[in-house]
């Protein structure tokens, strides 16, 4: 069994609704348990497209799916609730992102984990900090050098 870090984000259409939907299929999968769900944020959009606030959670699972296939399931997840990959950066209704996976190291054209930007996103490591089980002063150190980036706490809205 590993241990995953997610981060959720949503600027589409209900956002809360397409987070909770989001927990709920990968909760829905016999090899996935998800065992953690920090709270909602609200944060601003990072990579200059203009559009709406994200709202952002991250997730802490429990799975015997290798890291690849843990891909192809949150692929999966991100098509049945219609997301249309077509600017980089772009609004979408969901973005799942794998920020860790156990101890692992992988750096492939289609999966780098750790996540290359967790510590460059505030809207990924605060949700993170909230869940994460051991030691944050990494991911406080890095939270605290990340200038700009709005973020606002909204409360603990989706359901396990």
């Amino acid at each position: 069994m590993t241990v995953a870090y997610l981060s959720l984000g949503s600027n589409l259409g209900d956002k809360l609704s397409e987070l909770q939907q989001a927990v709920e299929l990968l909760n829905a999968d016999p090899q996935i348990e998800v065992t953690k769900v920090s709270d909602v944020y609200q944060t601003a959009p990072v990579g200059g497209v203009k559009q709406d606030d994200f709202y952002n959670l991250a997730a802490q699972i429990h799975t015997t799916l290798s890291a690849g296939l843990l891909l192809n399931v949150i692929h999966q997840i991100e098509q049945q609730l219609h997301r249309v990959r077509k600017i980089h950066w772009g609004p979408r209704t969901l973005d799942i992102d794998i920020i860790t996976f156990g101890t692992e190291q992988i750096d492939t054209e289609t999966l780098q984990i750790p996540h290359p930007e967790m510590n460059n996103r505030r809207f990924v490591l605060e949700p993170m900090m909230q869940i994460y089980d051991g030691d944050v002063s990494k991911l406080a150190a890095a939270n605290a050098k990340i200038e700009g980036q709005e973020i606002e706490g909204i409360g603990s809205l989706i359901k396990l």
